[in-house]
């Protein structure tokens, strides 16, 4: 059972909620694990947000089958592959998802910030703050959780990750984190959901396509993210309003 020991790392009652629920949820299955969160843990105040990348297919046919309005956040930063987009609208179609919400940053922020379209280079973190982490910020104020895609076998700083989090303002669950690679392949392959046209490719993480390259055989899933740089995540899923993140 993957969880922190309570009583030595976390006092807030929101904290020991998301270690009890996790522990909960350690051994359920994913849609037992999104309908109780969507149904009755949650009601009402959470979110799924969704990348459209290689894997989320899976998460986003999981939700259509228990509530099709849910609210599915996608963080637009102007710089993904014209694949994930046409993917984006591909997959909110066939999966008749009626809520799908766009994200952009703040247009004075960004000419501010990025007059010159070029944060990425200079400077990985301050561009993802901009584009993905205060956009992001913005709208879960609106919410109490919100519902990730993120898998413990992605990547080395995922392998302990809980099925739910306290990040000190909002819960983050995690329905797919004991899931597989060929778990996914093989709910993909069920259920005729179509994939990712980069996959193919080579790319099983897909983000933007200025810091997003193939994936050598042996890798992490994730190595062709900021690939060359200690980057590792975007920022989005770190600890960053002064809670724990258990």
């Amino acid at each position: 059972m993957i969880i922190n020991n309570i009583a030595d790392q976390v006092a807030s009652p929101e904290a020991i909620r998301a270690a009890k629920l996790s522990a909960r949820y350690e051994n359920w299955a994913a849609a037992d694990i999104l309908r109780d969160a969507i149904e009755h843990e949650f009601i009402g105040s959470i979110a799924l947000s969704s990348s459209f990348g290689a894997d989320s297919a899976v998460m986003l046919h999981l939700v259509s089958q228990i509530n099709s309005d849910l609210p599915v956040i996608f963080l637009d930063t102007d710089r993904h592959f014209f694949q994930t987009l046409q993917y984006r609208d591909q997959l909110a179609k066939i999966l008749g998802l009626t809520n799908l919400i766009n994200l952009k940053a703040d247009k004075a922020e960004e000419q501010d910030f990025d007059p010159k379209g070029n944060l990425w280079k200079l400077a990985p973190d301050a561009c993802c703050a901009l584009r993905k982490v205060r956009p992001l910020n913005r709208i879960t104020d609106d919410y109490t959780a919100w519902i990730t895609g993120r898998k413990r076998h992605q990547a080395a700083t995922r392998a302990n990750m809980p099925i739910v989090e306290w990040d000190g303002r909002n819960f983050k669950v995690n329905p797919l984190a004991n899931w597989t690679a060929d778990d996914i392949a093989d709910y993909i392959e069920t259920h005729a959901l179509p994939a990712h046209p980069l996959v193919e490719q080579g790319y099983p993480s897909i983000g933007c396509f200025t810091c997003t390259k193939p994936v050598e055989v042996g890798e992490d899933a994730r190595a062709g993210r900021w690939a060359g740089q200690d980057k590792t995540e975007c920022g989005i899923h770190k600890p960053i309003f002064g809670g724990d993140g258990i």
